[in-house]
């Protein structure tokens, strides 16, 4: 029988950069439209981002930000609507993101 650890810790690795890639990129589109609304809110977002800690209110904003922005609902342009957006964002995205909200102790 082999020894499948090494292969599973690289795959959990593989797993975690890639989450890590996608909430970088989701957060870059969400601080971005943020500041197009509300600059003061996005500058705290981004210091706190950066900080590695959103506060709670940032955390909450990022999770309904995430779920209302989805782009890519597997469905066709005949089965469903088409939500335009700058960014392309999966229902898989969007469990990464709560995922990592989650994982750092945010309830989404």
């Amino acid at each position: 029988m082999s020894d499948n650890r090494g292969t599973n810790d690289e795959q959990r690795g593989n797993d975690e950069r890639q989450d890590h890639r996608t909430v970088e990129r989701l957060v870059a589109a969400w601080l971005a439209e943020t500041e197009r609304h509300d600059r003061a809110a996005a500058h705290e977002a981004r210091t706190a981002w950066e900080r590695g800690a959103l506060s709670e209110q940032a955390a909450q904003d990022l999770a309904t930000w995430v779920t209302a922005r989805i782009t890519d609902t597997g469905f066709t342009e005949d089965e469903g609507p088409y939500v335009e957006g700058p960014v392309r964002i999966t229902p898989a995205d969007k469990e990464t993101v709560h995922g990592w909200l989650r994982a750092r102790g945010h309830p989404v």
